[in-house]
């Protein structure tokens, strides 16, 4: 079982491959909480940019788990 979605996949190939020049990484919030997140920045004729979040940052409040409810720290 996984929680990846191919559009997960796509957008980690799109960060790593290096054949994009519209990544970048983005200040914002999460639930209200300071975060930062990796973004696809596309302008279109007018200069107007649509930002889509890729990947957002995991953060002091984030909780991870496995599909078990283990938390990494505990997987070694």
């Amino acid at each position: 079982m996984t929680n990846i979605t191919p559009e997960h996949i796509q957008a980690f190939e799109a960060i790593t491959s290096g054949r994009y020049d519209n990544i970048a990484l983005f200040s914002c919030f999460v639930n209200g909480h300071p975060a930062a997140a990796i973004v696809s920045v596309i302008r279109d004729q007018q200069g107007s940019a649509q930002v889509t979040p890729l990947f957002v940052s995991v953060t002091s409040w984030t909780q991870i788990t496995d599909h078990d409810g283990v938390p990494p720290e505990a997987l070694s």
